[in-house]
């Protein structure tokens, strides 16, 4: 898919790296070739963006399935794939193979399995996978608990120069656990595991990290201790990033009160304490990303006894206007919402995208940050929708999407 022509989007507000401001954005041969005071050429296509934000497409760190129209409603231009998948993604060829899956329309983004069928034990053949496409290394669903294996892996990619994106949770601790223990689980009488189990994952990781020189990226860091290990590792010059999902800064554990599974996430939603250290790392730094983690799951996973449903939550349609919930309420502004969403993931990912600036590929997303609707699990574009924000009132759309200069949405 190749841009045919010129195209200048006007009167807009333009989201950059250090703030809004109002202007134009011109785009020829699909890279950006001119930001702020724009006056379009003769042969043009001109959009006229009337007052609306124009900002980066949205890059996806970490979700589980490509799911095309509901990453389009949402804004996201790429998306960085986990390798759960069946088969996993450990092999050069299944890597090639998912970097073309989306295009010309949607550029995915393989992570390279860490270990061979993402057992935690033998280390994939992870400088082929990333000849093959693969912009990052995932451990996936799972922590690796062999130290000795996470050492030699985070050695291998600190040489190859690829982040790590690993699951922060302790599986001895967490075992089967659905739920955090505290007084909810408890009523509920659920399985569950102490919200340690995410701190300790996080403290031997940022050991090896610190140990490995390697770059690492927790894909969810959602409990207030684990976040204080980031932020004094991020103190120290460690390597280190994290991420986090909507559904952890929005909700606590009191939205599984009703069994509802669509509640049910991995990691399990936390205690209001540990959700409000969520929104406050957000606001200081800690938290570098916000993904969606979409993970559609139909009636055969989600309508099921709460132990035995699937964990996850499709994503992708409501990650922008959740993530407007905190411009609304003065934790972050629009800059910092957008390198949480875009600028920073594609950082990680080594990508010529995430930003509005001259030489970048023109992934574009117009936004109306006003415009009001109402989350539905039945009318959602993903293949399944299975939200826990269902039938919340939102605010902030998109209303046109660029992928390298041409429209897509």
């Amino acid at each position: 898919m190749k841009q045919q022509r010129p195209l200048t989007i006007t009167g807009g507000r333009l989201v950059l790296p250090d703030g809004v401001s109002e202007g134009a954005l011109r785009c020829v041969d699909g890279r950006i070739v001119a930001v702020g005071d724009v006056i379009p050429e003769v042969e043009d296509e001109v959009i006229a963006a009337r007052g609306q934000l124009i900002a980066p497409g949205l890059v996806d760190l970490g979700v589980f399935s490509v799911d095309k129209p509901a990453f389009h409603f949402g804004g996201i231009t790429r998306a960085a794939l986990m390798p759960d998948q069946s088969p996993p993604i450990d092999y050069p060829s299944r890597v090639q193979f998912t970097a073309y899956s989306g295009k010309p329309d949607l550029w995915v983004h393989p992570l390279a399995g860490a270990t061979v069928g993402l057992e935690g034990k033998a280390l994939a053949e992870l400088a082929l996978m990333r000849e093959a496409g693969a912009r990052g290394i995932a451990t996936g669903r799972r922590w690796i608990a062999d130290s000795g294996i996470m050492l030699r892996l985070l050695r291998y990619a600190a040489m190859l120069d690829m982040v790590v994106v690993t699951h922060a949770e302790d599986g001895g601790l967490a075992g089967q656990a659905v739920a955090t223990a505290g007084e909810m689980a408890t009523r509920l009488g659920l399985p569950s595991a102490p919200a340690e189990a995410e701190a300790l994952a996080v403290a031997r990781d940022i050991a090896l990290a610190e140990l490995s020189g390697a770059r690492l990226h927790f894909r969810q860091v959602t409990t207030a201790a684990a976040l204080d290990l980031v932020r004094a590792a991020k103190m120290r010059g460690v390597a280190v990033t994290a991420g986090v999902t909507p559904a952890h800064f929005m909700l606590s554990d009191l939205a599984i009160a009703d069994f509802r599974t669509f509640g049910r996430m991995s990691p399990p939603l936390r205690a209001e304490a540990d959700r409000r250290a969520v929104v406050e790392a957000i606001g200081d730094g800690t938290i570098d990303v916000i993904a969606s983690g979409h993970d559609p799951r139909g009636p055969e996973d989600k309508r099921l006894p709460f132990v035995d449903a699937e964990p996850g939550m499709a994503g992708a349609e409501t990650l922008l206007a959740m993530v407007l919930t905190l411009v609304r309420d003065g934790v972050i502004d629009l800059a910092r919402a957008f390198a949480l969403l875009a600028g920073n993931p594609a950082r990680l990912l080594d990508v010529a995208a995430g930003s509005l600036m001259v030489g970048l590929e023109a992934d574009i997303a117009l936004v109306d940050p006003e415009r009001p609707w109402i989350i539905d699990s039945n009318k959602m574009a993903a293949s399944a929708g299975n939200t826990p924000f269902d039938k919340q009132p939102a605010q902030g759309q998109v209303t046109g999407l660029f992928k390298g200069g041409v429209r897509v949405g």
